[in-house]
């Protein structure tokens, strides 16, 4: 079975590679149909879902995974999120969201002036491409949580879950 990821960021495919080993794994770069930077459970679980849609139409037999990292807010405060999907060939939708961290105001105020929050961390640790490596949970959490060990735990959620429906 083939799956495809929707994106070709290294961190999103190889945390998909890292849960289904036993399978050919192919990062594309879809459309999220949703703001370049997503600022909401909601908008960001959309965007893993119509990422994940866009793959699995590809070819019916093979599977669709959508990854998407966006902020949402609690009582003011900027938290990061990330959101999975997984559509399968019958077109069932599997979804699973992971850790959530508190942003710094200072990122949360770049955030707010329409910038991307991978262009805020570049800025911010003084890096380039943390989007494509460590992510910002990477650089709040001293390296402890990468970004795509992040992923890897969406992908399980989301793998566990198809499983189970495979088995009903």
């Amino acid at each position: 079975m083939k799956i495809y990821v929707g994106s070709q960021n290294p961190t999103k495919v190889d945390s998909v590679k890292q849960v289904f080993v036993n399978h050919d794994v192919t990062g594309m770069e879809v459309e999220s149909r949703v703001a370049a930077q997503p600022f909401s459970d909601e908008e960001t679980l959309e965007g893993a879902i119509n990422r994940a849609r866009e793959c699995a139409s590809i070819n019916k037999s093979n599977l669709g995974i959508g990854l998407e990292g966006g902020v949402m807010e609690i009582e003011g405060d900027l938290y990061l999120c990330n959101w999975g999907a997984l559509v399968d060939s019958k077109e069932n939708v599997f979804t699973a969201s992971g850790a959530r961290i508190a942003l710094p105001d200072e990122i949360k105020k770049s955030l707010e002036k329409g910038k991307e929050l991978g262009e805020v961390m570049d800025a911010y640790a003084n890096k380039h491409e943390v989007r494509k490596n460590e992510g910002a949970i990477g650089i709040f959490t001293n390296g402890v949580i990468q970004r795509e060990e992040m992923f890897s735990h969406v992908v399980k959620l989301l793998k566990g879950q198809w499983e189970f429906y495979q088995q009903s």
